[in-house]
């Protein structure tokens, strides 16, 4: 224990002892990083393929974390207006605790938000150095549903967002200390013998499902793509799933007889759907690659 560097896993926490000071990372903390690593590399390789310089995705991650994360603790910290263990009722009488965003775990995020913050400051970014939003966009879509698909296992550490009790073989177990409502009660739903639904779990395959169908793509495909054509697919694809998700979440944040996410999603699926079909009614990407080779070979003379 008083070695220069000592290290420890448990379920929850990696610890590390460097010189007698200990530190302590969450995994939820370790995954989220690893998916957004990932994300920003397969970013960079599509600017590149296209001609773009790929600096330009590193810069826009400090950007897209830092208003990520904000946008995900607001969407946190104002859901539940009318009550409940979190949201709104419980911070405005704890109003520290609206920063204290590694509280909560995942609890304490909302991949919307999250969502949201990320697009805006990319919406910033492109401005200040006059790029191309919807260029630069669709970079980040494909490895966005890859980070949410890795990110959605921390839930499974944390057992946190699982759904209902379930007979099925892939039921997972929830510790007493994690229950909430109904299923507190252990005498009708025993730790040894209940198993809930691995909502992380759905919704981890879809995203990882999602990932792959938009890389495929975007490089079979690629050339009859516009700008902005990934992102606004991002729109139709992970809102769709997550709809379906919602109905296994028992704990969610709900506006009348929908959970909250379920009415985003299906204003996001709306704004896909219209912006893919407005900017294609008229469009012709042979008449594009035209337009391109004409530009091309008046260049060359």
């Amino acid at each position: 224990m008083d070695s220069v560097f000592f290290f420890l896993i448990n379920p929850v926490i990696v610890s590390f002892k460097v010189f007698g000071i200990q530190f302590a990372v969450h995994w939820y903390g370790v995954l989220i990083v690893t998916g957004i690593l990932l994300a920003a590399l397969i970013a960079e390789n599509m600017a590149k393929k296209k001609g773009d310089d790929p600096d330009h995705v590193w810069n826009i991650l400090i950007y897209a974390l830092v208003f990520g994360i904000i946008g995900a603790r607001l969407y946190h910290v104002f859901s539940r207006p009318s009550g409940g263990f979190v949201g709104w009722p419980y911070y405005r009488q704890h109003p520290l605790e609206i920063i204290a965003f590694w509280h909560g775990g995942f609890r304490g995020l909302g991949i919307y938000g999250a969502v949201i913050g990320g697009v805006l400051a990319l919406w910033i970014y492109t401005k200040l150095h006059h790029l191309d939003f919807l260029r630069w966009a669709d970079y980040g879509a494909p490895g966005l549903l890859l980070a949410q698909s890795i990110g959605r296992w921390g839930n499974y550490i944390n057992q946190e967002l699982y759904g209902p009790p379930t007979k099925l073989p892939w039921g997972i177990k929830i510790d007493a200390a994690h229950r909430f409502g109904p299923y507190l009660d252990l005498n009708k739903y025993p730790v040894a013998t209940t198993r809930f639904h691995p909502t992380f779990l759905y919704e981890s395959i879809w995203d990882f499902m999602g990932f792959v169908l938009l890389f495929w793509i975007s490089k079979k495909w690629g050339k009859k793509l516009r700008d902005g054509d990934l992102i606004l697919m991002y729109l139709i694809y992970y809102p769709f799933g997550r709809f379906w998700v919602e109905m296994f979440r028992p704990d969610a944040w709900k506006i009348g007889s929908l959970a909250t996410a379920q009415v985003i999603s299906l204003i996001a699926i709306a704004v896909g759907i219209v912006g893919l079909y407005l900017r294609h009614r008229n469009w012709h990407p042979e008449a594009k690659g035209t337009l391109e080779e004409h530009a091309s070979s008046e260049g060359e003379n």
